[in-house]
């Protein structure tokens, strides 16, 4: 089986910090990660044609956009490839918090989930994608195990008195 694909598609270069917390979660869960620019207001035909170059790859993916603003990529991406999309916005000093009105509101047919924390998109991605991956589905597996250990031990290490 070949191995399963991150396309994480951000609108601007200055979402690229937003997306590399995503890559790193990703790839700790033995996903292949591509990181691409382009946007849906600003260049949409390159956008289109970043699209088509993935959806033509017969591996199996989910695209994870992030844009701020007005989040046309994450509905535009949906709307444009057969494979599930995460709209994964940054947040925005200007808007208290990610802008996420944009990502919420779709129209009819067009249906991105929608994670604001990077490291819970690319959680999100690789638990689809392990639905055919066993291997995907191993690395959750020890994923959400490791996150238990640390409950655990936090628990173990002492009881915190009011």
């Amino acid at each position: 089986m070949p191995n399963s694909l991150i396309v994480i598609l951000m609108g601007s270069k200055s979402d690229e910090a937003h997306c590399e917390k995503i890559a790193e979660t990703a790839k700790s869960l033995g996903l292949e990660v591509v990181m691409r620019v382009g946007s849906a207001h600003k260049t949409p035909v390159h956008a289109l044609s970043i699209l088509r170059e993935y959806e033509a790859d017969p591996r199996p993916k989910v695209y994870i956009t992030v844009a701020g603003r007005s989040n046309a990529l994450s509905g535009f991406t949906d709307g444009s490839v057969v494979e599930p999309v995460i709209a994964c916005p940054p947040a925005s000093e200007a808007f208290g918090g990610a802008d996420i009105f944009s990502s919420l509101r779709m129209p009819s047919g067009i249906a991105p989930a929608v994670v604001l924390e990077p490291a819970n998109a690319a959680l999100l991605a690789a638990k689809i994608l392990g639905l055919s991956d066993p291997a995907v589905r191993t690395k959750v597996v020890e994923y959400q195990q490791k996150q238990a250990e640390k409950i655990l031990a936090d628990d173990a290490a002492g009881r915190i008195t009011a």
